[in-house]
């Protein structure tokens, strides 16, 4: 196969036209003017190496209706990821061998790009009892949902995960203080007369987390961070040598507090949206390198469940197939990140933290690619959605930068 009339970015963020050429999965030659039987004309579109994403809800086992492995897959797949990280609050939950492999089976069945399961640190997502983390062998470990309330719990965790080499991902949420909050607790929570989530519910246990990983010498990677607390409290650790990293979602980075308009379910997520000073913060945290990387935090849900306000509905918003072109087109277009910033931030860095190949687009490199059409303007819709689930703010956004096409080991899984 041929890939003619590429764009793609050079080291120093540069667009360069190129060919490419496929063989076996491996990207074999990038030259100019090459030919061959099988060519497809990008005509000047972005190709990246596929992207990936840490943290998504894939819901199976337990909650088909909300989405499925396969539904999950092909709406990472139509956003240009080709790699994606899937969380264990499924039911039952991931946190036995035997459960893990029936996902994985299910995975090599259905998937139609490379799906890694993340397993549970404790027993059924409660914080008493660990998981046999030696015996599961899984990517890494996380009670994203529920959050490590016990500090001796994590202390332990960090240790037995320190043992084995592993990655502790934190949902941090401090459920002693969040007081029924579905909204931040900040001004416009007043106004709607909603009860707010302090910004302590997500830092404080970021805080405890920091300190015990500095003691133990874990891997911790935080889950969605949202606080200016937690990004300066991140920053400082990183400087105190403390084996950490973490990750932003899309919709962090482009809304905040004040962007929801009334009591409106679709703006519902955890953490929630927050103020404009932490939205500053977060943006300024992934300039400066003290966020690594960003993840969509994928959650689906099915439509009546999402219908209503703020209180009776659960938290979380779609977010694989609209992720690439909502930060092309509010953040790169308005200059305030480049596209070197997303190509670090959602596929070189997210690399090097969970060991995936870091290679990009050069010869010898698998052919996992994805090509973004960066010209058109269309309005996100129905058309764009993969998932079994809409549940998004973004709906009827006019943006650029959709994926047109994915490549998984060289063959053409998806085209617009």
């Amino acid at each position: 196969m041929i890939l003619k009339n590429a764009n793609i970015l050079s080291k120093e963020g540069h667009l360069q036209q190129t060919d490419l050429k496929i063989e076996a999965g491996i990207i074999t030659e990038i030259s100019t003017e090459l030919s061959g039987e099988d060519e497809i004309d990008l005509q000047g579109q972005l190709l990246l190496p596929g992207l990936i994403d840490v943290h998504v809800h894939l819901r199976e086992p337990g909650f088909e209706h909300k989405e499925t492995i396969k539904t999950g897959s092909e709406a990472a797949m139509r956003g240009g990821f080709t790699k994606i990280m899937a969380m264990p609050n499924t039911s039952p939950s991931v946190d036995n061998k035997e459960t893990l492999d029936k996902i994985n089976d299910i995975i090599k069945r259905d998937a139609k790009i490379h799906v890694h399961q993340i397993a549970a640190i404790t027993k059924d997502l409660v914080s008493d009892e660990l998981v046999d983390i030696k015996a599961m062998g899984a990517i890494a470990y996380s009670n994203d949902g529920k959050g490590v309330q016990r500090s001796s719990t994590m202390l332990e965790a960090m240790r037995e995960l320190a043992k084995n080499d592993k990655i502790l991902i934190a949902h941090t949420e401090d459920e002693d203080i969040l007081n029924e909050g579905v909204m931040h607790e900040g001004l416009r929570n007043q106004e709607l007369g909603l009860p707010g989530i302090l910004s302590s519910v997500e830092s404080s246990q970021i805080a405890r987390d920091l300190v015990l990983a500095h003691q133990t010498g874990a891997k911790y990677h935080v889950c969605h961070v949202s606080t200016k607390e937690s990004v300066a409290m991140i920053r400082f650790a990183k400087q105190m040598g403390v084996d950490v990293t973490c990750e932003v979602t899309p919709h962090h980075l482009v809304l905040n507090e004040w962007d929801v308009l009334e009591n409106d379910s679709k703006y519902k997520m955890n953490p929630p949206l927050r103020s404009r000073d932490d939205q500053a913060s977060l943006l300024e945290g992934l300039l400066d390198g003290t966020i690594d990387m960003i993840a969509t935090d994928h959650a689906p849900h099915a439509q009546n469940e999402k219908q209503g306000g703020f209180i009776d509905t659960p938290f979380g918003i779609i977010g694989s197939e609209i992720a690439f072109p909502l930060l092309y087109t509010k953040m790169v277009k308005t200059n305030q990140l480049s596209l070197l910033d997303l190509y670090e931030t959602m596929y070189r860095k997210p690399s090097e933290r969970f060991g995936f190949e870091t290679t990009g687009i050069t010869v010898g490199a698998k052919a996992d690619l994805a090509v973004f059409d960066l010209d058109t303007a269309e309005t996100f819709g129905p058309d764009h959605i993969a998932s079994k689930s809409s549940n998004t703010p973004f709906l009827n956004e006019v943006l650029q930068g959709y994926c047109t096409m994915t490549f998984v080991k060289g063959e053409r899984v998806w085209q617009k």
